[in-house]
């Protein structure tokens, strides 16, 4: 896939939750965000199936955000069938680290290669 300018899209960003275990400014206004009945967000085998399609359109890279993606119950799970998918090359995320350290290892081991942490 190509954008207008001929740039290759190779890659999805998926915003798996949108709760958070901080107030950050710039994403959250001081009166607060009305948070998303779980029963709308996408289940973990809707993102699976999203990124299976986009893969065979030449997705390669896959970057979790939220809010805080590891405050999402279970999310090794989504990371290790992310990293199943054949063509998905890297699988990324986006946190504020404040449960880096709980998560670290099982992450990791669920296929997850590449961290951004979030500093404030």
């Amino acid at each position: 896939m190509n954008d207008p300018f001929g740039r290759t899209i190779d890659y999805l960003r998926i915003s798996v939750t949108d709760r958070c275990n901080l107030r950050c400014i710039y994403c959250m206004s001081a009166e607060g965000v009305k948070s998303i009945a779980h029963k709308n967000i996408l289940a973990y085998e809707e993102i699976i199936r999203i990124v299976r399609i986009a893969s065979s359109l030449g997705v390669k890279k896959v970057r979790i955000t939220g809010g805080e993606p590891l405050a999402r119950k279970n999310i090794t799970y989504l990371i290790s069938s992310l990293h199943a998918i054949k063509d998905i090359e890297d699988i990324s995320l986006t946190t504020n680290g404040l449960l880096l350290e709980k998560y670290a290892d099982e992450i990791a081991r669920a296929g997850l290669r590449r961290v951004n942490v979030s500093l404030d």
